[in-house]
């Protein structure tokens, strides 16, 4: 396939895998390298353009997150500390660098999806982003790298209407807070409830300018097709063609796949592939097809790869 007919991008790098987590670790290294050895086997790589990430600035950062928590975040990496002092983040010597590359790997994408040498992109980053709040890292979390995709586009690029779905087994506080009273990002978002963080009612709507630009759909454990795809057709779809965004953004979690060990849903490859084509839809009615993805959860290395191939496969499609 010549490289001008690639549709697809990948934001793939070995420094994902410098962010050590401990043994142990659902949130490990491997998570990424099973991912692009998936995509490698299955020839998806091949078919894709490949973007290379860089690092995300401070300015980058700013616009989600607050100075005095970038500070703490550098000194905590410095001082050497195994734990991020706001939250449950484990953290290495890399972590800031590799935080950067992930936040800066969406912007990659966003770019390359800007500059039209892609319709829509994948970024294999980690660590993943959407327990990050303004004021702080947890989940796993250091910087809200979806969030930050999305200011960026819009002080960058002009979009103004953000849209940002989330699939993820767990609710994406940190994107909800930085959004909630802002009407420009519409924030779906579909979880298992109670499960950690433990926010993300159905209640919660947004407020002030953001009011009815939040929408939860909180599911128990055992969830699969029946509730989240249809949440996806039946919710989502009237309200972003009502909102009609200008720019698509997925927070792609793969711990709802069945069989994860951090998550109860059970959604299957299949699954997510229906889940990426309606994605697909609104950003084609909408935003000229512009959509990114990034990678938040997934702990079942074989699930999560073949979770993520499916993903590819439909964004290819």
């Amino acid at each position: 396939m010549d490289a001008t007919t690639r549709r697809t991008g990948l934001v793939v790098s070995a420094a994902f895998a410098e962010h050590l987590t401990g043994a142990g670790h659902p949130e490990r290294p491997e998570r990424t390298a099973a991912i692009v050895e998936r995509l490698e086997r299955d020839g998806l790589l091949a078919q894709a353009r490949v973007i290379e990430p860089r690092p995300a600035t401070d300015d980058d950062i700013l616009r989600c997150h607050t100075p005095a928590y970038l500070k703490i975040v550098k000194e905590d990496v410095a001082e050497g500390v195994q734990r991020l002092s706001t939250g449950d983040t484990p953290l290495s010597a890399a972590s800031l660098e590799a935080a950067r590359l992930a936040a800066g790997g969406v912007l990659a994408a966003v770019d390359a999806v800007m500059a039209g040498s892609v319709t829509n992109a994948f970024a294999v980053v980690r660590p993943p982003g959407h327990h990050a709040t303004p004021t702080r890292g947890m989940g796993f979390c250091l910087f809200n790298n979806v969030a930050i995709a999305a200011r960026y586009v819009q002080a960058k690029h002009g979009v103004r209407r953000v849209l940002i779905a989330d699939w993820d087994v767990h609710h994406g506080n940190g994107t909800q807070d930085i959004f909630y009273e802002d009407g420009s990002v519409f924030f779906f978002d579909t979880h298992q409830h109670p499960l950690y963080p433990g926010t993300g009612h159905a209640t919660e709507t947004g407020d002030g300018a953001g009011e009815g630009r939040t929408l939860n759909c909180p599911f128990p454990a055992g969830a699969g097709r029946a509730e989240i795809v249809a949440a996806f057709r039946d919710r989502l779809v009237p309200a972003a063609d009502a909102f009609k965004p200008e720019f698509v953004l997925v927070s792609a979690g793969f711990d709802s796949r069945i069989d994860d060990p951090l998550g109860g849903f059970r959604l299957t490859d299949a699954d997510f592939a229906e889940l990426t084509g309606i994605l697909k839809g609104i950003a084609a009615r909408h935003a000229g097809g512009r959509l990114v993805s990034t990678l938040e959860g997934g702990y079942n290395l074989a699930g999560l790869a073949a979770a993520a191939a499916s993903h590819v496969k439909a964004l290819m499609a």
